[in-house]
């Protein structure tokens, strides 16, 4: 078993994966776990066990929400949602996409979204992924509508006071 992924993801994320020993807690309180290909603890299984194209390629890392209820959970104090984080990054460093169709582009668009003004604004993220994927989320449209009415998806984006934070943090985790 080649153990160069398990290394190099742990080290990536600064989460030490041999203290998992599959308790399920993590997969337990995830929410969005029911659908995802492969749970979180089955995701940190297969590094441990060397599946570096299984994982990148799989929809799990791109399902993940980081909501931090795995690491909350965990016996172990292993932050998943660091890990989901870092396998995402090396699958875009690799040119590895997931099998459900679009769903880096969305990822992206999340991203750019908060790197814009540091927090996600669902109109023109949704507006940036509709553009570049040219996938105009059909089933989507009514309950964004209703949403919209009830004022939960506001037309402008509110931005965070300290902009130049976050043009220093997004700087320096895109640094090499």
């Amino acid at each position: 078993m080649d153990s160069s992924f398990l290394e190099a993801v742990s080290k990536r994320s600064g989460e030490n994966l041999n203290l998992c020993y599959q308790c399920l807690k993590c997969t337990a309180g995830c929410p969005t776990a029911p659908n995802m290909e492969f749970r979180p603890n089955s995701i940190i299984r297969m590094i441990q066990m060397g599946k570096k194209q299984e994982v990148l390629e799989s929809s799990a890392i791109w399902f993940c929400v980081y909501c931090q209820t795995c690491g909350t959970r965990c016996p172990n104090e292993i932050h998943i949602g660091v890990v989901m984080d870092t396998l995402r990054e090396i699958a875009m460093e690799e040119g590895i996409h997931a099998k459900e169709k679009n769903i880096h582009l969305f990822h992206e668009a999340f991203i750019q979204s908060v790197r814009r003004g540091g927090r996600a604004h669902e109109v023109t993220m949704l507006m940036e992924y509709i553009l570049r994927s040219r996938d105009m989320m059909k089933g989507s449209l009514i309950p964004g509508v209703k949403l919209f009415l009830k004022g939960k998806f506001p037309l402008l984006p509110s931005f965070v006071k300290e902009k130049g934070d976050i043009k220093r943090i997004f700087e320096k985790c895109t640094k090499k």
